[in-house]
Order: C-alpha cells, then sequence, then structure tokens
C-alpha cells in the first residue's frame, strides 16, 4: 500500500524532473504562452497588463534594448515576482514548520539551485563583459542593475520547483519560466528573451563543450567553457593543434591548466622529453616545471592486474609538488603517509 509520505516524494521527483527539463530547454520560446504568462502575472499582481511585449535574442540584446527605451516606465518587478513569492514562502513556512521548510526545499528547489545558479551567474558575467567591458563605474552599474532585476524565466524553476503553480499566485510567472526564458517588467512593456538554442554541462553541471559554445542564444551571445572555465571563443579551436611549445609559452595560468588538460598530462609527459625524479617499486615520479605556476608532479603506476591480452595498463596521477617520492605520491592519493603505505595486494 502506497503510503502519504511516498506519495508526496514521488510527485517531488516528478517536478523536480520537469522543472529541471524547463531550466536546460534549447528550444525556441512558445512566445504566445509566454505572453499570456507575462500577462496573467501583471494582473495577479493587481497591475494592468503591459501596452505591449518586446521580444529580444538573449539577455545581451535585452538589456540593450531596455538602456535604450524611453518610453517603458518604472520598474514592477517587486509587485509581479519579489511580493508573490514573498507571501507564498511565508505561507509554506508557516504552513510546515521551521523543520518542515527546509526538509521541502531541500527535495525540490535545492536539488536544482546550484548548478542554476551557476548559469545565471555566468550569464550577467558574460554581458556585463561584453556591454561594459573593463569599465568599473557608471556603464557597469547600469548594466549590472539592469541584469540583476531580470525575472529569470526559464531560470526561476528552482524556486518554482518548491511551490504550487498550476492555479494561484505564481501561475502567470511559472507559464513564463515554462514558456521563455528572461523577462523584465515595467509598467508599460515588458521584455522577454528567447531560450538558448544550446547547452552542453559536463557530469558536474559546469559548462563545457571543447567544439564551439557552452551556452549560446539565437542573435548569436554565446559563453565558452572548459569544464566550468570561461575560455575566449578562438582558445577552443586552437586545442585540437596543441603542442608542448604551445603550451609552455602560454602566460595564463589558467588557460595553460585547461591545455595541459585537453593534452594530456601523460603525453605531454612524454612529447616535452621529462625525466623521472624518483623510482621505487610503487611507481615512477616526473615532475615538469612551469613558468608562473606550481609544477606538474605525477606519479606513474602500473597496474599490477594484467589485461585480457597480457599488457598491464599504465595510470598517471597527479599529486602536490610537495611530493618527493613515488611511494609518498601514490600514499596520498589513499590519504595515507609514506611511511604507513603497504598495499597487501595492488589492483
Amino acid at each position: 500500500m502506497t503510503t502519504d509520505v511516498e506519495m508526496t516524494v514521488v510527485a517531488s521527483d516528478e517536478s523536480v524532473r520537469a522543472w529541471r527539463a524547463c531550466a536546460a530547454a534549447v528550444v525556441p520560446a512558445d512566445r504566445a504562452a509566454a505572453e499570456d504568462g507575462v500577462c496573467r502575472a501583471y494582473r495577479r499582481a493587481g497591475l494592468a497588463e503591459p501596452e505591449r511585449v518586446v521580444w529580444a535574442g538573449s539577455p545581451r540584446e535585452a538589456v540593450t534594448l531596455i538602456r535604450a527605451m524611453t518610453d517603458r516606465g518604472a520598474g514592477v518587478r517587486e509587485a509581479v515576482r519579489s511580493a508573490p513569492w514573498a507571501r507564498e514562502r511565508q505561507r509554506l513556512h508557516t504552513e510546515l514548520g521551521a523543520a518542515g521548510w527546509p526538509a521541502h526545499w531541500a527535495a525540490t528547489g535545492g536539488r536544482l539551485w546550484d548548478s542554476t545558479q551557476a548559469l545565471v551567474d555566468r550569464i550577467r558575467t558574460g554581458v556585463l563583459e561584453e556591454l561594459a567591458g573593463g569599465d568599473t563605474g557608471k556603464e557597469a552599474t547600469e548594466v549590472r542593475l539592469i541584469l540583476l532585476d531580470a525575472v529569470l524565466g526559464q531560470h526561476d524553476a528552482p524556486w518554482l520547483a518548491a511551490f504550487p503553480t498550476d492555479d494561484g499566485p505564481l501561475d502567470g510567472l511559472a507559464a513564463v519560466s515554462r514558456s521563455a526564458g528572461w523577462w523584465w517588467p515595467f509598467e508599460r512593456v515588458a521584455v522577454v528573451c528567447e531560450r538558448p538554442v544550446a547547452l552542453h554541462r559536463d557530469e558536474a553541471g559546469r559548462l563545457d563543450h571543447g567544439d564551439g559554445p557552452a551556452l549560446a542564444y539565437p542573435d548569436g551571445f554565446a559563453l565558452h567553457a572548459w569544464r566550468g572555465m570561461p575560455v575566449p571563443a578562438g582558445f577552443l579551436a586552437e586545442l585540437p593543434t596543441l603542442t608542448p611549445e604551445r603550451i609552455r609559452s602560454e602566460e595564463n595560468a589558467e588557460l595553460r591548466r585547461v591545455m595541459l588538460e585537453y593534452y594530456g598530462y601523460d603525453r605531454y609527459l612524454a612529447d616535452s622529453g621529462a625525466r623521472p625524479v624518483h623510482r621505487d617499486d610503487t611507481g615512477t615520479l616526473w615532475r615538469i616545471d612551469l613558468q608562473d605556476d606550481e609544477p606538474v608532479v605525477m606519479v606513474e603506476v602500473l597496474n599490477s592486474t594484467p589485461e585480457p591480452d597480457g599488457t598491464r595498463r599504465t595510470y598517471w596521477l597527479r599529486v602536490p609538488p610537495s611530493t618527493l617520492t613515488a611511494r609518498e605520491g601514490v600514499a596520498w592519493t589513499f590519504g595515507l603517509q609514506a611511511d604507513v603505505y603497504a598495499p597487501m595486494r595492488e589492483t
């Protein structure tokens, strides 16, 4: 017999899956549904519907349009998004209690929060860099404030996952979230963004793509990243042609690490003519000194269990730069000191 608790867990799982898909959607916006949701959100807030809805190809284009508008009226984000969310949160907090609310959040929105918020922060940073460059004055402040004033549409999925959204104070906001990207509500105008056309992330949820943008919008705004680290667009195109000399010449230490990761530490050791600094019965310790960065120190170990063809696989373990012996390096990977590392059988 299914209990109420089990049914609630199943319902939460289904809701989280649906909102996760919403946050990651890379299909064109359903403009009719989004505009209906915008108007409903205004009405829920007790406001007149906007005179018009303006569409943008990305948050970058939206910010540019907003900065140029002279007839939009004052922003109404507080009434449309912040106030109804605060009331619903207080209602649910009162209903569930001090212990029940954190548990509910952990089972719903909390499961989506980190990866989605990281994406939101990265988009904000990318827009700010493109529109304000290195400026830290008035222009950068204006762009930053507009970005912070956005209702996040599909990227509001984490907190919407925690609340009823089918018929109630949040249904308009939820309709936009299911249908479009970021949007900005003003007294007379609502500016709404298209969704991305591409999104690539690694197993940890970080932006990651070695062959083009990790995130791209239909108007050309794009973010490039390698395992979460922002990289220039042209940098990725260069990776397949890397050489040890090119890696050594890279002045940016973070980009050099990406190059090494892509090229392969073991391959770099072999191609750069590195020499072993220590050998013992556990393996061979290698070290490469890098300019303006910590050295790469690795232990080469041979799997004691033969492959089906009789060969033995070689593994490379990166260890701290302070490592002096192969045994010390292997022991470190097990969280042990070298003098207590004595495996009965290596696998």
